[in-house]
């Protein structure tokens, strides 16, 4: 669904930038290509706005802020990759990356999050599959309008294919509230089979604890990560069956502030210099979650 939402997007935006050239370009040229670079801007004025906003607010908490220029180098790395992300690859390439499995492999399982899809897997998928480790990307549905549970469905059944095809459980790498919809589904699993179904759990960029900005969420699934929501209360923290390694930053312009990205009793890694989506394609993120998989295969 959601690649269908983006598709929509970038055509409404296309036909907006012709329309307007169309209309004034012959006599007032300037003003034709102002408008167009106005609307191609439009992304990058609202992340500049949640940049402002993930600043306030963690200044109002009294938490340490990167430098301005750290922030600022953040917001337009982040920019030029939320352009590519949700202007070409999720819209326009959500399968071009199929699964990979190998018998008797500790595989990835990737967990895309909010307003996403598989695709933004993309580079990581490529990357596995040029050094012979398996993988499996999942699109996570309802994408709109349902509740973080109504997701669990689509990653147990991925999890379960992984499993039955390689023998072995695998790494899980969930990216923002894919991480919520990982531990929404090991709450619901047996006891006896956490383990046999996930071998460690890297969340980069989940809102355990929710996130600031979600309080201005009026829909689901967006309302179950406010601070402190319900839905959170009832999920309570992750059991000891599953380890967990949490990745986040001081510059994420989503989940703010970084210490709601955290568990009790995980692996906490926190950066200073990566925006959200980037942290999801951060090398030091990757490296590490190469390493473990090394780590689990020859355990």
């Amino acid at each position: 669904m959601n690649a269908r939402i983006w598709r929509l997007v970038v055509v409404l935006n296309g036909l907006a930038a012709w329309a307007w050239l169309a209309f004034w370009w012959r006599g007032h040229p300037v003003l034709a290509a102002a408008g167009v670079a106005v609307l191609a801007c439009g992304a990058g004025l609202q992340l500049g706005v949640q940049m402002l906003l993930m600043r306030s607010a963690c200044r109002a908490r009294g938490l340490a802020m990167p430098p301005g220029w750290t922030l600022l180098k953040a917001w337009w790395a982040e920019w030029r990759l939320s352009v590519y992300l949700f202007g070409w690859r999720i819209p326009f390439r959500q399968q071009a990356q199929p699964d990979r499995l190998y018998s008797g492999q500790v595989a990835l399982v990737l967990v895309h999050g909010y307003f996403c899809n598989r695709a933004v897997w993309a580079s990581w998928m490529r990357q596995l599959k040029a050094l012979g480790i398996g993988c499996a990307a999942v699109t996570l549905e309802p994408a709109q309008g349902g509740s973080v549970d109504a997701m669990v469905k689509d990653l147990d059944s991925c999890v379960r294919e992984v499993v039955r095809r390689t023998g072995r459980a695998p790494l899980i790498v969930a990216h923002s509230l894919g991480g919520l919809v990982v531990r929404a589904w090991l709450k619901v699993l047996p006891a006896e089979e956490r383990a046999q179904l996930a071998a460690h759990v890297v969340t980069v960029a989940t809102p355990h604890h929710g996130t600031w900005l979600a309080r201005f969420a009026h829909r689901l699934p967006a309302l179950d990560m406010r601070e402190r929501s319900p839905w959170l209360q009832r999920l309570g923290p992750p059991g000891a069956d599953v380890a967990f390694s949490c990745w986040c930053s001081r510059s994420d312009n989503i989940v703010f502030p970084p210490e709601l990205a955290q568990l009790a009793g995980s692996e906490v890694h926190v950066v200073d210099d990566a925006a959200h989506m980037q942290l999801l394609h951060d090398a030091r993120v990757r490296a590490y979650c190469l390493a473990l998989r090394e780590r689990l295969q020859n355990a």
